[in-house]
This record gives C-alpha cells, sequence and structure tokens, in this order.
C-alpha cells in the first residue's frame, strides 16, 4: 500500500510543470496604426470605410485648405516678384559694367574725367551686391515656398501602411486637432496572439522559443514568444473556465514576421514546440 502511494507521488510530481494535453489558452490580438494629421482642421472628405482594406498610398481623408492654399499662392507670388526683380537687376549690372568698361577706355586715352569714372565702378558695384542680395532672398522664398507647399500636401492624409480599416474616430463637418487620431488601420504583420501560462509551467518557456498556435478552423502556425510578463495575475475572465478560473498565470505574447493569420479576439490554443 505504501509503495502504491508513493508510485502515485512520483506520477504526479512528474506531471507537474507539463502543459496540459489541450495547450494553453488565448486569443488573438492586434496593435493597429492609429493614423492622424499632423496639422488640425476641418474634416471636408473621408476616402475610406470600416472594413475596407487599404493599401499604402492610398488617400484617407481630407482636411480644409483654404488657409494653406492662400499661403501657398502668396509664397509663390512673392517669388516671381523677387526672379523678376533679379532679372531687371542683372539687366543693370550689365549696363553699368559696360559703362564702367568705357569710362576706363576714356581714362586710358586721357579724355573723360575721374568722377564720371568713380560714378560708374560706384554703380557696377552696388548692382553686383544688389543682384546677391535678391539671390538670397529667392533662395529663402524658395525655402519658404517649399514648406507652404508641403503644408498643403499635409491636408491630404495618405496612408503609410497597409491593412483593414479597424476604426474611424471623425468624420466630415467636424474639427480635429492636431495628430489626433482620425482612422485606425490594422496592418496583418501586427496581428499576435497573447496566451496565459500557469506559473508551474513557467520553467518551461523562455523569450526567443517556438510555440505552436491552432485555433478553429484554421490551419496550426509557429510563433516566437516575444514578450513574458513580469509580475503573474489571475486568470483574466475572457479565458477562464471552472478548471481554471482561480489560477495565477503569466501573460506572454507570441509573434511572427508577417503576422498570423487569425482575427483580434478569436480564441486560440498555444503549445511549445
Amino acid at each position: 500500500m505504501t509503495l502504491r502511494i508513493g508510485l502515485c507521488f512520483l506520477l504526479l510530481l512528474g506531471a507537474c510543470g507539463k502543459p496540459p494535453d489541450e495547450g494553453w489558452l488565448g486569443y488573438g490580438e492586434g496593435d493597429s496604426a492609429m493614423i492622424s494629421a499632423p496639422q488640425p482642421g476641418w474634416v471636408t472628405e473621408l476616402k475610406v470605410e470600416r472594413g475596407q482594406v487599404v493599401r499604402r498610398g492610398d488617400l484617407l481623408f481630407v482636411l480644409d485648405s483654404t488657409q494653406q492654399q492662400a499661403s501657398r499662392d502668396q509664397a509663390q507670388a512673392s517669388l516671381a516678384q523677387a526672379r523678376a526683380s533679379l532679372q531687371q537687376e542683372q539687366a543693370n549690372l550689365v549696363y553699368a559694367r559696360t559703362e564702367l568698361t568705357r569710362q576706363n577706355r576714356l581714362a586710358a586715352a586721357g579724355a573723360g574725367t575721374p568722377t564720371q569714372r568713380d560714378l560708374a565702378q560706384n554703380n557696377a558695384r552696388q548692382s553686383a551686391a544688389r543682384i546677391a542680395q535678391l539671390q538670397a532672398q529667392i533662395s529663402q522664398m524658395e525655402a519658404g515656398l517649399s514648406g507652404a507647399t508641403y503644408g498643403l500636401s499635409q491636408r491630404q492624409i495618405v496612408s503609410q501602411t497597409s491593412g483593414p480599416v479597424q476604426d474611424i474616430y471623425f468624420r466630415p463637418g467636424e474639427y480635429i486637432p492636431a495628430s489626433t487620431p482620425v482612422v485606425a488601420i490594422l496592418p496583418p504583420a501586427n496581428i499576435y496572439v497573447r496566451f496565459f501560462v500557469p506559473q508551474s509551467q513557467m520553467a518551461q518557456l523562455r523569450l526567443g522559443q517556438k510555440v505552436q498556435i491552432a485555433c478553429d478552423g484554421c490551419k496550426p502556425m509557429t510563433a516566437t514568444v516575444t514578450f513574458i510578463a513580469a509580475q503573474v495575475e489571475f486568470t483574466p475572465p475572457v479565458i477562464f473556465s471552472t478548471d481554471n478560473r482561480e489560477k495565477l498565470v503569466f501573460k506572454l505574447e507570441a509573434r511572427s514576421p508577417d503576422g498570423l493569420n487569425i482575427h483580434p479576439g478569436q480564441p486560440v490554443t498555444v503549445r511549445p514546440l
């Protein structure tokens, strides 16, 4: 009798720390990309809806651009005026240098007057200085025009990622502050699993370990453990059963470089490989 009890005890010890045959329970999760505008403004157009799959470069929404259009047009007009002034001053410099050359020849021939020669030389210098000043102003104006053009382009927000639209937080007619999310997109690569392991079974898991993901109606998938919680917690209500509702568990996450072919919230079973 004592031997039988001892064998049962050893079997129980051997089973301790092993995952259950049905695996560890978890669910799909996803990190959505929250798309916002760098500037505040009124939403005038919305180009997507929930569930729509967008590609990188697709137009998502448009903000009112009246002020930005006016700033761009003003910068263009100022630049055109400065360029016209530069052309006029370049013509003045050609004339001033021609006159200076003529005065130099007269002075070499003993004709003309020093006053006229000095005046021609001064005019040429002033014209050259004016041209350098205008060129510097034009460079600044070109930079200002580029900034105004970029600011105008930021009124039309295009997607920098691909995936289905998960949610929409603002619609046409609403005013959005700067950097406030308007559209949420879930890139496929951002889908992972979150699962929970009893503390007695944590010894066999580590960061970087491969696990197998299974769910109803899907093929088994392989993922890598990328996160292990530092603190233990009670089994979350979303996954507890009668057997494990009072157990202490650790929260883990597993990802695949290309994401996992599951839906956020979908129940999964995780087993070590």
